[in-house]
């Protein structure tokens, strides 16, 4: 959602650049106006702030120039207040301090009340001008910046993540840290940057190669190329320095006509590379998911997922591979929901946390407070090293997907779908399910990486089908058996990328409800892969053809099909192993809803009203 970038150069450097830069490697995370402070030469604190893209930022600082050797920027996502240029950060108090902010301050309304009685003007609708306020107050009663900004973290409830830049203090930014996500970087030594904060790593690429994860309750103090960081109880503390996962080539689109295609056309690469390693000799090592994972995993008898949008679908299906290859006891929990009515935790029960980024606030919030509850084990499933969902869990499994810039999740949401699988391949070897079909399910997972690149092959057909349904405002998926969560996701995605209503049901389903939608009108994208449930779906794709239904049906088994007045058959390639087709599916459906998008000209990438990463309940 929002993004943070501050950075603090050698005396006479301009970090302006460098901050419309990695607010643009930000613009991913969406987000609805854009601004920045510098301290000027001249001494005084200096500000630009717009409402759209950050190409209107820049617009504004090439009509109006800013320079500054240390200066802070953000991108809003709105949440208190309407986006304008007064709620739009950063924030400014007494003309001295300037705040940028992510998260969302629940006890707002009351700091507010306080600090107008105290004096204080506010100039916004936002609950993050509370902030700089309270610090510039303590600022004044003799604090230095450090003591302010970890006193005004006291006084906060929420979530946040923010950066203080002081006119009175120009060699030092100061930042803060609790519930959200921001990253120390160790700027190359060949530059002339002294210092870097960022709440995504990727705003640092190709200026930072290192990077330092903070913990909640940190307040850290960059000062001419050193760094003083006290924990919550004002220790001095150390954070773990990582290699930064994101770099300028990765960031790139690579000839490809935006991210969300290029990451479509990855699938292949890095669902191998997540499976290397992972799988050996047609075994899942328990170490794959943490040193001390065999002892949680021997105890395992019943697992919990909780989860949130794509990753929940994810979930969805690795609960139907679990219970085919372990035969365990399985439930599956919306994490914005779990909290509220937890269910009961037997005795060798296992949470299983998934997330593409490790900040999901709702994920987060479940897992700790799955926490207090009786687990056998917390197992954190993430794209991201060093997250927070990482740092929480007791187990982990870093999925290798790489960045993703793309709103809308392609190859995150696969090799989520592979680490799913290759925990279900770990508990059916200790819940000992016989060695032949753990063989099985583990050749077929060697053949996704080509499995999916055969379907990628099909892609000019799958624009062709995109055209047609392009103009429509509304679809319905259907799928049976595994292929129900896939059109779930297969809904979403159209949904999210192209502003076409959207519904995946299972196909039995259409007789409870969903025919009544069913005219010549409605595209009905159907999932009809070879196997046990085919003939089922074949009756379910007579009772739309009946009625007049436009059917677009993806199959490996086109010529078992019967006969189908106003049906287009895409013919996939397969058939494909259990493990294998879901995945497959998966991505013909991400084309589909790619070319939808492009056909209808929406913003692909930067899909409006969503963010990549959901830090805020």
């Amino acid at each position: 959602m929002c993004g943070i970038v501050a950075f603090l150069a050698t005396r006479g450097g301009n970090v302006v650049p460098r901050l419309l830069a990695g607010l643009e490697r930000l613009e991913y995370r969406g987000y609805d106006s854009a601004g920045l402070a510098v301290v000027g030469p001249d001494g005084l604190l200096a500000t630009r702030r717009t409402v759209g893209k950050v190409a209107c930022l820049r617009q504004e600082i090439a009509r109006a120039p800013l320079h500054g050797s240390v200066g802070i920027a953000h991108t809003r996502w709105a949440t208190h207040g309407i986006p304008s240029v007064r709620n739009a950060h950063p924030h400014c108090s007494g003309n001295t301090l300037a705040l940028v902010h992510n998260g969302i301050i629940e006890n707002h309304a009351a700091l507010r009340a306080e600090l107008e009685t105290a004096g204080y003007t506010f100039l916004s609708e936002t609950d993050s001008e509370v902030i700089v306020h309270l610090v510039h107050r303590f600022r004044g009663e003799g604090a230095s910046l450090p003591e302010a900004v970890a006193e005004a973290g006291r006084r906060l409830d929420g979530a946040y993540a923010f950066v203080v830049l002081d006119r009175d203090a120009p060699d030092m930014l100061v930042a803060a840290r609790e519930g959200c996500p921001l990253v120390v970087g160790f700027p190359n030594p060949d530059g002339e940057l002294l210092g870097a904060l960022a709440s995504d790593p990727a705003a640092l690429a190709g200026l930072a190669s290192r990077v330092a994860y903070l913990e909640d309750g940190d307040v850290v103090c960059v000062r001419g190329g050193t760094l003083a960081l006290v924990d919550r109880e004002g220790r001095a503390a150390t954070r773990a320095v990582h290699d930064n996962p994101c770099t300028p080539d990765a960031l790139e689109r690579g000839g490809f006509r935006h991210y969300m295609l290029k990451e479509i056309h990855e699938q292949p690469a890095v669902v191998a590379r997540t499976l290397e390693s992972r799988l050996v000799h047609g075994h899942v090592p328990d170490e794959v998911f943490g040193p001390h994972a065999g002892e949680v995993l021997r105890r395992t008898r019943a697992v919990h997922f909780v989860a949130c949008g794509t990753s929940h679908h994810a979930t969805l299906l690795a609960r139907r591979a679990l219970v085919r290859l372990a035969g365990i006891e399985t439930l599956v929990e919306v994490a914005s929901e779990y909290r509220y009515q937890p269910p009961p935790v037997a005795d060798g029960t296992l949470l299983v946390a998934v997330s593409q980024s490790g900040e999901t606030a709702d994920t987060l919030a479940a897992v700790r407070h799955a926490r207090t509850l009786p687990y056998a084990g917390v197992i954190g499933i993430c794209n991201v090293g060093g997250s927070s969902l990482l740092r929480e869990t007791s187990l982990a499994f870093l999925t290798q997907a790489g960045p993703e810039i793309g709103v809308a999740s392609t190859k995150a949401f696969s090799t989520q779908v592979v680490g799913l699988d290759l925990l279900a391949l770990a508990l059916a070897r200790h819940r000992g399910a016989p060695p032949a079909r753990l063989a099985e399910a583990a050749d077929a997972l060697r053949t996704l990486p080509d499995a999916i690149a055969s379907v990628l092959a099909v892609e000019d057909t799958l624009r062709e089908v995109a055209g047609e349904i392009a103009e429509s405002a509304h679809a319905l998926y259907i799928g049976r058996g595994d292929h129900y969560p896939v059109a779930l996701e297969g809904a979403l995605k159209l949904k999210e990328i192209s502003y076409i209503h959207a519904e995946g049901y299972p196909a039995g389903e259409l007789k409870h409800g969903p025919l009544a939608l069913v005219d010549h009108r409605m595209p009905v994208m159907a999932l009809a892969p070879r196997g046990e449930l085919f003939e089922k779906m074949a009756s379910n794709l007579a009772e739309v053809a009946a009625r007049g239904g436009r059917l677009y049906v993806l199959t490996d088994a086109a010529e078992e099909l019967p006969s189908l007045p106003n049906a287009r058959v895409v013919r996939l390639p397969g058939p494909w192993p259990a493990l294998v087709s879901p995945l497959a599916y998966t991505v013909a459906l991400q084309l589909l809803a790619y070319h939808a998008a492009v056909a209808k000209g929406t913003d692909v990438d930067q899909p409006r009203n969503l963010a990549k990463s959901v830090t805020v309940e």
